[in-house]
């Protein structure tokens, strides 16, 4: 129950009785985030601490449940009125920070690989496997690769009409929680040049250090639209996602807006999945700290497959709680006809139930 009418008639017209362009201004720009100190261990706004999340509403497309009340008014104040139409739609996109299980880096990392196969997942099979990719990756990746899922994920888009984004990570501004890989790197470019090939979009997944830091930002997008020009490859359109989802309102659009992206596809929580800016629809981002507008479009990420599975977050495994979550978050985009944006990394497809899963969640 709200404690005033949505909208009333009045003897000279209609009006509603909540200022909708103030709640979408303050929700879209991300005006609560500002200042804040209740960061997590990533220095990241959390889901908890938002005001969605703490009245029950993080999983409504609230802002364009908001204007499509203001659109109905308008039709009835004036019948004739013609109001831009959408279609909902599914985007999908793919965080590289990965791309081999065992190609990349020194033999520190090798071996933390090696003793999670063993100890983890109890699989000293699949240890004695990697010591065997790891060699003969020095090339190409290799098909058998756990991580290697590129084709199939352009395989499952092909089918459906969709296209991939695969966002590359093209520096190391922490020594952990970074890549292994260069651009560089002849294996990266044969990858990218395949993605390109097929039709599906390359873009940025700025390093983990680099949210507050547009000079960062700016070389790290050079270095990819020069490794992507030697590869002949064009695209109409840049894009990208920060990686770890690290956001910061007071800066991190106006650095991505600088240094000449097109759009961004950060804005959702880690910690739970649903309209981090209350909408699933692309829209102009702003500057909230100069007042201004950008030429940056932001487009919402509704769900990370991390999120919902991982034991570190909703923990809903990957059965069928998982796939209500998913499905759900996806009426709630398509009840305004919007934009279902799915994150689902290329190394949580390791197995076929979560193939099986990642499918499922296509088609809903």
């Amino acid at each position: 129950m709200v404690p005033h009418p949505l909208a009333q008639q009045r003897s000279d017209g209609w009006e509603l009785g909540y200022d909708v362009l103030e709640l979408a201004f303050w929700s879209l720009t991300r005006h609560e985030e500002l200042g804040r100190t209740d960061l997590d261990d990533r220095d990241r706004f959390p889901a908890v601490a938002s005001h969605a999340f703490k009245h029950g509403y993080l999983d409504r497309p609230i802002v364009d449940e908001w204007l499509e009340i203001l659109g109905q008014t308008l039709l009835r104040q004036w019948p004739g009125l013609q109001l831009r139409t959408r279609r909902f739609a599914t985007q999908v996109s793919h965080d590289a920070d990965n791309p081999s299980r065992y190609a990349f880096g020194g033999l520190k990392p090798l071996a933390r690989m090696l003793a999670l196969d063993v100890v983890r997942r109890r699989d000293v099979g699949a240890a004695a496997k990697g010591v065997v990719l790891r060699a003969r990756s020095r090339h190409s990746l290799q098909p058998n690769d756990p991580a290697n899922t590129f084709d199939w994920i352009m395989e499952q888009s092909d089918q459906r009409g969709l296209t991939s984004a695969f966002h590359f990570l093209c520096g190391r501004t922490h020594p952990t929680l970074d890549a292994y890989y260069d651009p560089e790197d002849p294996r990266i470019r044969f990858l990218m040049r395949a993605i390109h090939d097929r039709g599906h979009e390359i873009g940025l997944h700025p390093s983990y250090g680099t949210y507050r830091a547009p000079d960062a930002v700016a070389a790290e997008f050079q270095r990819l639209r020069q490794v992507c020009m030697e590869e002949g490859i064009a695209q109409s359109q840049w894009g990208g996602r920060m990686h770890y989802l690290r956001w910061d309102s007071a800066a991190t659009g106006r650095a991505l807006n600088d240094a000449g992206l097109d759009y961004d596809n950060t804005l959702s929580y880690a910690d739970a999945p649903g309209f981090r800016s209350g909408t699933c629809i692309e829209y102009p981002a702003f500057d909230p700290v100069s007042n201004e507008p950008l030429r940056l479009r932001i487009r919402p990420l509704v769900a990370m497959e991390a999120t919902v599975i991982a034991s570190r977050y909703l923990a809903l495994g990957e059965g069928e709680q998982a796939f209500a979550k998913f499905a759900a978050l996806k009426d709630a985009c398509r009840s305004v006809r919007g934009t279902f944006s799915l994150l689902w990394h290329n190394t949580s497809l390791e197995t076929d139930r979560l193939k099986e899963l990642y499918c499922q969640v296509l088609d809903a």
